[in-house]
C-alpha cells in the first residue's frame, strides 16, 4: 500500500488530470431532444443488432433484443437517420429534432441480395487492404481515427495475395517493425523476436489475451495481425509486452454462412503444405435469422528443408489444428471456445554467437565473415520436438442496449524436448592460423512454460449529458508458471576456411547422444513463478463530435513466487500504477485526426535484488518507460488513402547497470565484479509514416517507413551514448504495389511486388567491439488469379538471391531465393 501511495504521490497532476476528465462528463443537459424507434426484420420479428447512426454526429445505438433502440442527447435541428445490417438495404431518412422531445422512427428492414453482391465488387476498387476500426486495441470498438495510439494491421486479404503462410512474413509489412530472431521451439522463449521502436517484442497475445506459442506461428488462423506501438502496459499489462509495443493475433471466426476453402502447396526446398479452412453451420436455420450454433475448423501441415547444404541436415515439420465453437443460446449471449494446437519437429536455424571483444575476430561485419552461406556446419539427427497448445473461452453478455459483460479464459501451454545446436565465432587459432567455429548445444528436457490468464470487460457506450462516453472496465489475473530443463555444453571447434572436403557433418545427434552418455551436461534450471493482480479503466470522452480525450488507469500488484533462474530467486511483490492519456481533433471529421498521447509501461525485475558497490543487497524497483508522441491520421479520398504519420519519444529509468568495484578501490576487499547501481537510463525516439491506399481501381498500395534513434543515456561506461546492440536497424521501409482486374473476362487476374529494407544493423555496439548485420533489401512478387470457386497462386520470395543476415546479438542467415506455387478450391 506505500508503494501505491507513493506512486500517487508522485504523479499528482497524472492524477488530478485523470480526475477532471471523468468529473467533465458529469453535467446534463436536459434540452436536448431524443429519437428511437423499432426495427423489424421483413417477416415481422424484431431485429437485433442493427446499427443506427445520426450522420454527422458521434450519436448512434444498436437494437437490442426487442428491436428497440434509442439516441438522446441531440441538439434541436434536422438530421439525416440511417439504419444499416448487412443483407439489407440501407435506409436513411431525414428527422426533426425539438428540445425535450422524443421523435419516434421505425423502420422495417429489407432483404437485398444486390447490397451482397455490390460488397463483393466494392472489395476490388476500394481501399481493400485499410482495416479502419479495431475492437482490441483500446479494449472497445474504435475507429482508427478516433484512437489516439498508433497502430498498424495487416489483414487476411494481404496475406492471400502475398501467398504468406506465417505470421513471421506476415510482419514484413508493418513500418518499424523487425525480425530479428528466427523461432527456436524452445519451451518457454522459443518465439520469434522483433524490434520495434528500440526494444525486443515477441508474439504472446491472441484476440487481446495471452496466447503465447514458441514455434513458427502459422497463419492458417489468422485474421488480421495487429502491431500496436509503444509502451500499452495500461491496458495490456507488462508481462506480456514490450516498451516498444506488443503483436496481437486476431484469429478467424465461426461465421452464420456454411463455406470452406482448401489449399495445397509446393516450392523451393522441399516446401509442400496442405490447408484447410471450413465452416459449419445449421442448414435449417432461416436465412434471415443468425446461427445459434456454428463450428469452424482450421488447419495445415506444412514442411521444408532447410536452403543451407541443400537440406542435408535441417528439416522442420509443423502442424497447426485450431478448431472454434460459437454457440448464442439467446440474442445477449454469446459463448466462444476456441484451441489451438501447434506442434513442431525439425532442426534449428543457423545461430551464431561471437567472441568478445569481436575485434579479435580480424573482421567486424557479417559479409567479412569467412562463414560459407550455403553450409549448415552441423550433421544429421539434432532434432527437436516442440509443442504450444492454446485453450480460450469468451462469454460475452449484453447486459443492455448500452452496456456488455465480456469474460476470457485462457490457458497457453509450450513445450519442447530435444537439441538446440548454436555456434560460435572464435579469433584465429594460433595453430593453424584459421577461423574456427565452436559448434555447441543447448537442449531442453520436457521444458514447460503454463500461463493461466483469467479477464473480465465490462463496456459500456452511453451519455451523460451531451457527452458520450465509451467506457471499459478490466479485471485481471495473470500467473506464469515455468519449468524449463536447459542442458548442454561444448561439442568441438572445426575451421571455416581453407579447408576443403571437411567433414562437417561430425556434429550430430549420435555423436552428440554419445557425448553426453560418457559426460553428463549441466542443467541449468529455470523454475520461476508468479502472479499478476489487475485492474484498469478507460474513457473515452467526446467533448465535441470533432473532439475526444482518453483517460486510463492500471492498478498492477506483482506477486513473484519465487524459485530458480540459473541461480535462486526469493519471493517478492511489488505494486505499480500505469497511466494512459490520448487527445484526437478532427478538423475534418472522419477524414483528418490530429492525436497526441501519454503512454507508460513498466517491467518487474527478474530478480528482487541486486548487490550495490558497497556490497550491500538492494531491492529492486519497478523499471518505468514512459512515451509522449504525436502526428495525424487520414482516411482521405472517399476512403482511398488511409495514412498515419507519427513523432515519439521514449525514455526509460531506473534501469539496472553494470558498475564493477576493481579490486583496486579503496575497501574493495577484492572488489565488487558484479556490482549494479539502478539508475540507468535509455532514449529511443523515431519517426513512422503507415500508408495504404487505393489511388485507381484495382491498383493497392501498402507501404511504411521509420527511423529510430536510441541511445543508452546512463548505462556502463563502455555503452553510454550508444545506441543498445538490441535496438535493431535504425532505418527501415516496406513496400507492396498489387493490381487485380476488376472487371472483363479478365477479372480476378492480379500481380504484386514489393520488398523491404533494413540499414545497418549493430548487434555489438561497444567502446570495445562493434560487429555490424549489413544492410539488405529483400524484394518479393506474387501472381494470382482469383475467382469464386478457385485461386491459382505463384509466388517468389528473395526475388534477387540476397545474402542477408538479421540477430539479436547474433547473426543468423536468411533464406535465399523461394518459388512457391498454390491451387485452392472454394466451397
Amino acid at each position: 500500500m506505500h508503494a501505491l501511495t507513493t506512486r500517487l504521490l508522485r504523479q499528482p497532476f497524472t492524477t488530478l488530470l485523470f480526475l477532471l476528465l471523468v468529473v467533465a462528463s458529469l453535467p446534463a443537459y436536459a434540452q436536448r431532444g431524443v429519437v428511437q424507434g423499432h426495427i423489424t426484420t421483413p417477416n415481422g420479428q424484431p431485429a437485433v443488432g442493427v446499427s443506427v447512426g445520426v450522420q454527422g454526429t458521434t450519436r448512434g445505438a444498436t437494437t437490442n433484443n426487442s428491436g428497440d433502440y434509442r439516441i438522446g442527447g441531440l441538439n434541436p435541428g434536422t438530421y439525416s437517420l440511417g439504419v444499416r445490417l448487412l443483407g439489407y438495404s440501407t435506409q436513411e431518412r431525414p428527422v426533426q429534432v425539438e428540445a425535450g422531445q422524443t421523435s419516434t422512427q421505425d423502420f422495417q428492414l429489407v432483404a437485398s441480395t444486390e447490397q451482397l453482391k455490390e460488397v463483393v465488387v466494392q472489395g476490388a476498387q476500394t481501399n481493400k487492404f485499410a482495416r479502419k476500426e479495431s475492437a482490441y486495441v483500446g479494449k472497445m470498438p474504435l475507429k482508427n481515427l478516433e484512437n489516439p495510439q498508433v497502430y498498424a494491421t495487416v489483414g487476411k486479404e494481404l496475406l492471400t495475395e502475398q501467398l504468406v503462410f506465417t505470421v513471421d512474413d506476415a510482419t514484413r509489412n508493418v513500418p518499424g517493425l523487425q525480425k530479428m530472431w528466427d523461432a527456436t521451439g524452445r519451451g518457454g522463449d522459443g518465439g520469434a523476436f522483433y524490434a520495434s521502436r528500440g526494444f525486443v517484442l515477441s508474439s504472446q497475445l491472441r484476440n487481446g489475451v495471452a496466447g503465447n506459442v514458441t514455434s513458427d506461428i502459422d497463419a492458417v488462423n489468422l485474421e488480421k495481425l495487429e502491431v500496436i506501438k509503444g509502451p500499452s502496459a495500461t491496458l495490456f499489462g507488462s508481462a506480456l509486452t514490450s516498451y516498444g509495443g506488443l503483436l496481437n493475433r486476431v484469429t478467424k471466426k465461426p461465421s452464420d454462412t456454411f463455406g470452406g476453402e482448401a489449399t495445397v502447396a509446393a516450392g523451393s526446398y522441399g516446401f509442400h503444405r496442405v490447408s484447410a479452412d471450413v465452416n459449419l453451420v445449421n442448414p435449417n436455420t432461416p436465412a434471415d435469422q443468425p446461427q445459434k450454433l456454428a463450428f469452424r475448423l482450421n488447419t495445415a501441415y506444412t514442411y521444408e528443408d532447410n536452403f543451407q547444404s541443400a537440406g542435408y541436415t535441417g528439416f522442420n515439420k509443423n502442424l497447426a489444428v485450431a478448431p472454434s465453437l460459437q454457440w448464442r443460446p439467446s440474442d445477449k449471449l454469446t459463448v466462444n471456445v476456441d484451441a489451438e494446437v501447434y506442434q513442431g519437429r525439425g532442426v534449428g536455424k543457423q545461430l551464431v554467437f561471437f567472441y568478445f571483444p569481436s575485434s579479435a575476430l580480424g573482421f567486424n561485419r557479417a559479409d567479412k565473415a569467412p562463414l560459407d552461406y550455403r553450409q549448415s556446419y552441423l550433421g544429421p539427427g539434432l532434432i527437436q520436438d516442440s509443442r504450444s497448445t492454446n485453450l480460450f473461452g469468451q462469454v460475452q453478455y449484453r447486459i443492455s442496449p448500452n452496456f456488455t459483460s465480456t469474460t476470457f479464459l485462457t490457458s497457453s501451454h509450450s513445450f519442447s524436448d530435444g537439441a538446440g545446436p548454436y555456434f560460435y565465432l572464435n579469433p584465429v587459432d594460433s595453430a593453424t592460423q584459421a577461423v574456427t567455429l565452436s559448434r555447441a548445444d543447448q537442449s531442453t528436457q520436457n521444458s514447460k512454460r503454463q500461463i493461466w490468464e483469467v479477464q473480465q470487460l465490462f463496456n459500456g457506450d452511453f451519455n451523460v449529458g451531451s457527452l458520450r462516453n465509451r467506457v471499459v472496465l478490466g479485471l485481471d489475473f495473470l500467473r506464469i508458471d515455468a519449468d524449463v530443463n536447459f542442458l548442454g555444453g561444448g561439442f568441438d571447434a572445426v575451421p571455416v576456411v581453407n579447408v576443403p572436403g571437411y567433414n562437417y557433418r561430425t556434429f550430430n545427434g549420435t555423436a552428440l547422444a554419445a557425448l553426453y552418455a560418457t559426460t553428463p551436461p549441466p542443467h541449468y534450471l529455470v523454475t520461476t513463478k508468479s502472479n499478476t493482480y489487475s485492474a484498469f479503466v478507460s474513457d473515452v470522452l467526446n467533448l465535441t463530435d470533432k473532439l475526444s480525450v482518453l483517460a486510463a488507469l492500471r492498478l498492477d500488484h506483482f506477486d513473484n513466487k519465487g524459485g530458480i533462474s540459473y541461480s535462486p530467486n526469493m519471493a517478492y511483490s511489488q505494486t505499480s500504477l500505469s497511466p494512459k492519456f490520448g487527445l484526437v481533433y478532427q478538423p475534418v471529421k472522419d477524414r483528418v485526426a490530429l492525436f497526441a498521447n501519454y503512454q507508460n509501461s513498466f517491467k518487474n525485475p527478474t530478480d528482487g535484488t541486486y548487490i550495490d558497490v558497497n556490497r550491500q543487497a538492494r531491492t529492486s524497483k519497478i523499471e518505468q518507460a514512459n512515451q509522449w508522441e504525436g502526428g495525424v491520421k487520414l482516411d482521405a479520398a472517399d476512403g482511398r488513402v488511409s495514412a498515419t504519420v507519427s513523432y515519439y519519444d521514449i525514455q526509460v529509468q531506473d534501469l539496472l547497470r553494470s558498475t564493477p568495484v576493481p579490486e583496486s578501490a579503496p575497501g574493495a576487499n577484492n572488489g565488487i565484479p558484479n556490482a549494479q547501481t539502478q539508475n540507468g537510463t535509455q532514449m529511443s525516439r523515431g519517426v513512422e509514416l503507415n500508408l495504404t491506399a487505393n489511388p485507381i481501381t484495382g491498383l493497392n498500395i501498402v507501404a511504411g517507413f521509420a527511423y529510430n534513434h536510441s541511445e543508452w543515456k546512463n548505462s556502463s561506461e563502455i555503452e553510454n551514448g550508444r545506441r543498445p546492440n538490441t535496438a535493431s536497424s535504425p532505418y527501415l521501409a516496406n513496400a507492396w504495389v498489387s493490381y487485380r482486374q476488376p472487371t472483363g473476362t479478365l477479372s480476378g487476374l492480379g500481380a504484386g511486388f514489393g520488398g523491404n529494407y533494413a540499414s545497418d544493423n549493430r548487434v555489438q555496439n561497444t567502446t570495445l567491439s562493434v560487429f555490424t548485420l549489413p544492410s539488405y533489401t529483400v524484394l518479393n512478387a506474387s501472381v494470382f488469379y482469383d475467382q469464386p470457386k478457385f485461386r491459382l497462386s505463384a509466388k517468389v520470395d528473395n526475388l534477387t538471391d540476397k545474402q542477408y543476415w538479421v540477430g539479436y546479438t547474433t547473426m543468423s542467415p536468411q533464406k535465399l531465393r523461394s518459388i512457391i506455387g498454390s491451387v485452392s478450391y472454394k466451397f
